[in-house]
């Protein structure tokens, strides 16, 4: 099970730090978020290796999130910098096993979702 928190509104270029708890461990796992807005399709902000060695990033998002985990707590984070109003959307965090490739696909444990709303 995941479970997201950190989400709210925030100002354009203020921060949020979004975390995911997982209820089992998640060093076996890949880790990934992803965000859907009104009226479009889910789609990639970052992932992350189970050994925290790999790190990939939707280019949308690059130097202003930075993803990060630590696996003593079970638990993944989203650091999001310089926000803009594109970046409104429910924020999930996502979970594969560690014997696929990382990419930005192929998830098959996802969280309930937290809403990012970024003010103009």
């Amino acid at each position: 099970q995941l479970v997201e928190s950190g989400g709210g509104l925030v100002q354009a270029g203020g921060s949020l730090r979004l975390s995911c708890a997982a209820s089992g461990r998640t060093f076996t796992y890949h880790m990934g978020w992803f965000r859907q807005a009104p009226g479009k399709e889910r789609e990639f902000v970052a992932a992350i290796s189970w050994s925290g060695g790999s790190i990939l990033y939707a280019d949308s998002v690059k130097g202003r999130f930075t993803i990060s985990r630590d696996n003593v707590k079970n638990s993944v984070y989203l650091q999001m910098n310089s926000l803009k109003p594109e970046d409104t959307a429910v924020y999930y965090c996502a979970a594969k096993l560690s014997n696929r490739p990382l990419g930005t696909s192929n998830y098959n444990h996802w969280g309930q979702g937290t809403q990012v709303t970024v003010s103009s």
